[in-house]
């Protein structure tokens, strides 16, 4: 990949990250943190959803097609092992949230759609 493919494929990642997290605001969910970032991790969207009483860890996937699968599918054991040590790092910066219920969700994306599909507890501890 050249530096003008990586550039655009950032900002596309970036660009869904935010469709995302405005389609959670729209859903009821709460952000209290995009991008947060640990030692060795990041966490794309970190949601609260009152009405459940949940702490939810989101990870949003996107691809231009599905010649090589769904986007769902490109989510590694590495990647979710990440997540799950990012998840333990953010509760406990943030205790008041220890006491929550908790899932680890993914959000995908293909192409141009501009909803995502939610998986919900797509992974766990």
């Amino acid at each position: 990949m050249n530096v003008l493919q990586s550039i655009k494929s950032k900002f596309i990642g970036q660009n869904k990250e935010q469709q995302a997290a405005k389609w959670l605001q729209q859903n009821h969910f709460e952000i209290i943190a995009q991008n947060y970032l640990c030692k060795g991790g990041e966490i794309d969207l970190i949601g609260f959803e009152s009405k459940q009483n949940r702490l939810i860890f989101f990870e949003v996937k996107y691809r231009k097609n599905n010649h090589y699968g769904d986007p769902a599918e490109t989510l590694s054991t590495q990647q979710q092992q990440r997540i799950v040590r990012c998840a333990q790092r953010f509760l406990q910066q943030h205790p008041q949230y220890q006491d929550k219920a908790m899932q680890f969700d993914l959000l995908t994306f293909l192409d141009q759609q501009t909803e995502p599909h939610r998986i919900e507890n797509a992974f766990g501890l």
